[in-house]
């Protein structure tokens, strides 16, 4: 038997990827990917033998091309550590407005399937890691020399996580309420994203004793 091509595991991911966001997890049905990917039931079964490889699958994508934008933005040494942190929210950013539907999807997931828990914890743990580590010793090193204020990288995550996140999840919500503040979408969104780095940024400056 000839071995399936690339683009037909990108298409049935991608299709999977549709149904997850749309259905959740529960309501995505395998035939209704095959279909939407154009192939048997038999060949997504060739490719992923189960729903729950599908999805993992899916996870490991999506999660693996945020720390890969991420940490090249990270990676960048000859900046500046505040630049840089002005260049990881804006990625970051940019990576849930292309992906508006992930957050939400990933949050119920692990509110209704307690199983699906412990697979995202440890790739969310794999980007903390990586990004965690390194960039606290260089806070600590800028904190030493007097250029930041002393930060835990952690909490720095955690904000950029919900400033960033928050408007994308309540956007049915924010958008009759602040009217035509959001009638332009994208320039609510790069407003929002400004926003975002100048508190961030804001935050770790060192601050003057008056």
């Amino acid at each position: 038997m000839a071995k399936p091509t690339q683009n037909t595991e990108q298409a049935i991911l991608a299709a999977a990827k549709q149904e997850f966001l749309l259905k959740g997890y529960d309501g995505a049905r395998t035939t209704s990917i095959a279909e939407k990917a154009g192939v048997t039931h038999a060949m997504l079964h060739y490719y992923f033998r189960t729903k729950k490889n599908i999805f993992e699958c899916i996870v490991d994508n999506e999660m693996g091309l945020l720390v890969e934008s991420v940490l090249k933005v990270f990676g960048e040494s000859t900046l500046p550590l505040k630049e840089r942190l002005r260049d990881c929210i804006s990625c970051h950013f940019d990576f849930i407005r292309a992906n508006p539907d992930l957050p939400r999807f990933i949050i119920n997931e692990v509110i209704t399937r307690p199983e699906h828990h412990e697979i995202l914890r440890k790739r969310i743990t794999v980007i903390i890691a990586k990004l965690a580590g390194e960039t606290q010793r260089e806070i600590n090193e800028a904190a030493a020399r007097g250029e930041i204020e002393q930060m835990d990288i952690r909490m720095i995550m955690l904000d950029i996580l919900s400033l960033n996140i928050f408007p994308f999840l309540a956007f049915p919500l924010i958008q009759p309420l602040f009217g035509e503040l959001t009638e332009d979408q994208e320039k609510f969104f790069e407003m929002r994203k400004a926003e975002t780095i100048e508190t961030i940024t804001r935050r770790i400056e060192k601050q003057t004793q008056i």
